[in-house]
């Protein structure tokens, strides 16, 4: 069991800086995955950005999940292709939704970020991060489109997932690193003593310091 998110994060530092990726960038899924990536950013001296993921509703099924759109300098969507062929939709039937989408994740990393541009992964490694796994829906979407932002190698880094989910992962990615696969696997926050709900303001505060005080604008 992990104290924190922090903890998880210097851990899982360790595991990575013994794999020495080779020019990393670290990727957190927010808002969990970014106490988690910090530490690892730190350790292998990358910059820290985010990969910010929203579902795409089925039309009057919203929680039904017919894709997801990620962002990046060129946002990708990616379909759940059989699911839309079963209903007889494509990917035109999104188009408004998508803008909206995408709309949120501007806000969102306007809000976070200050409105920096995201990070060009292109020929480096890029090192996914969240606090944990459970179904792996969101991490499968963010992996897919990922891959069109040409990284050299995408490795996948997380404290805890069960291994059935990491197994169907695995074919999106160079490398998983996990650190705890339980059996039973309930959810990823009972790994944790401490599995508070990390606020917006934290997230904010964890990647202005990442970037350090030249990047700031101070000097």
């Amino acid at each position: 069991m992990f104290r924190n998110r922090e903890d998880a994060g210097r851990q899982l530092a360790q595991r990575l800086a013994a794999a020495r990726p080779d020019r990393p960038v670290v990727l957190a899924l927010p808002r969990g995955g970014v106490p988690v990536a910090a530490p690892v950013a730190r350790a292998l001296e990358a910059p820290l950005d985010l990969l910010m993921v929203r579902k795409l509703g089925m039309p009057g099924h919203s929680e039904l999940a017919a894709g997801a759109v990620v962002d990046g300098a060129e946002p990708q969507t990616v379909f759940n292709t059989q699911l839309l062929r079963s209903a007889g939709l494509g990917p035109d039937d999104f188009k408004d939704q998508i803008v909206q989408k995408l709309r949120e994740i501007d806000d969102r990393r306007a809000r976070y970020l200050g409105g920096r541009a995201p990070v060009a992964v292109a020929g480096r490694t890029a090192i996914v991060v969240d606090d944990g796994i459970a179904t792996g829906a969101t991490v499968r979407a963010a992996l897919k489109a990922l891959a069109r932002r040409n990284p050299a190698r995408i490795v996948l880094a997380v404290p805890v997932a069960p291994a059935d989910t990491l197994a169907e992962l695995a074919s999106l990615v160079g490398q998983v690193i996990c650190l705890e696969t339980p059996d039973p696997f309930y959810a990823v926050g009972a790994h944790y003593r401490d599995f508070e709900q990390v606020s917006d303001e934290q997230v904010a505060a964890e990647l202005k310091r990442a970037r350090g005080p030249q990047e700031n604008g101070n000097t």
